[in-house]
């Protein structure tokens, strides 16, 4: 099955590790420090990939390739909505 992600880009849900809000991944608490050290981390190993095109609300990591962030417009309960969907 796959997941529409915005900005027509497909992700193979197989692919799929999590999907993140980022308001509530970069909330009170340690796990500002702990997402952004990711984000970090990923980012000088070219693992982030921008499809939000706007203001983005969450993003979605996947074991392909490696681990890939791909950071999107969409909300989790959008993307939930999507992949909840059967296929047609």
């Amino acid at each position: 099955m796959y997941l529409h992600a915005g900005q027509d880009f497909i992700i193979n849900t197989r692919d799929i590790l999590g999907v993140f809000d980022l308001d509530t991944a970069t909330d009170a608490g340690q796990k500002p420090k702990l997402t952004d050290e990711f984000f970090r981390r990923a980012q000088r190993e070219g693992a982030v990939v921008d499809i939000s095109g706007a203001m983005p609300k969450s993003f979605i990591l996947t074991d392909f390739s490696g681990e890939t962030v791909y950071i999107t417009q969409l909300s989790t309960s959008a993307l939930k909505r999507r992949a909840d969907r059967p296929e047609v």
